[in-house]
């Protein structure tokens, strides 16, 4: 089992929109489809589903093998990825390198070889207090964003404002509504660099 040793970590990001990342060291995480098809639509977490499984394999196949991430990405589903309940998490190597050994059948010397190498396992660290998390609310998040009521959101989409309102309460916006904003936030973002170049241009014919 080829162990690639650093102190890099896995971190996991949901927008307020629903899109998921996850980085490896900085760098994208691969979901590796092309030797492990659960999910083709990405990686999730705080389920057991079919995504879920996908990223246990790619993170267990990052650290070893194809051969041990498929033996053992559904127990790491289970013990780990269910776990991770937060829009945002941090697994480091370590974490990971040491469910490997306590879980895994791996030959004895190359157990032996890594625990040479291995970082100590932050699990061996004092727990960290636990934050109290703040409620929050995918509608007035995004208002607050991009710094309008939800009288304007209403507007903006063309649809009444008890339908925002209701979204508001029920914490949910369906998929037209979010597809509706990220084209609303991209066009703004659109504009902006025409902006730039105008003010551009407006400067080199004023030199």
């Amino acid at each position: 089992m080829a162990i690639a040793m650093n102190n890099h970590v896995f971190k996991g990001h949901k927008t307020l929109l629903g899109s998921k990342f996850v980085t490896y060291g900085e760098v994208e995480l691969p979901t590796r489809v092309e030797i492990y098809q659960k999910s083709n639509s990405g990686f999730d977490w705080g389920n057991g589903g079919k995504a879920s499984n996908q990223l246990a394999f790619s993170i267990l196949c990052q650290l070893s093998d194809k051969e041990l991430a498929i033996k053992y990405a559904e127990k790491f589903t289970s013990d780990v990825i269910k776990s991770l309940n937060s829009r945002d998490w941090v697994v480091s190597a370590s974490e990971v390198l040491n469910w490997i050994d306590i879980n895994c059948e791996v030959p004895k010397e190359e157990i032996k070889q890594t625990n040479m190498q291995k970082l100590k396992p932050l699990s061996s660290a004092p727990p960290p207090k636990k934050e109290k998390k703040l409620k929050t609310n995918v509608v007035k998040d995004i208002c607050k964003q991009l710094d309008i009521t939800q009288k304007n959101l209403a507007e903006i989409l063309e649809v009444p404002e008890g339908t925002v309102s209701s979204w508001a309460v029920k914490n949910e916006i369906p998929r037209l509504g979010k597809k509706a904003i990220e084209f609303y936030i991209q066009s703004i973002k659109n504009q902006k660099i025409v902006d730039s170049y105008k003010s551009f241009m407006n400067l080199l014919q004023a030199s």
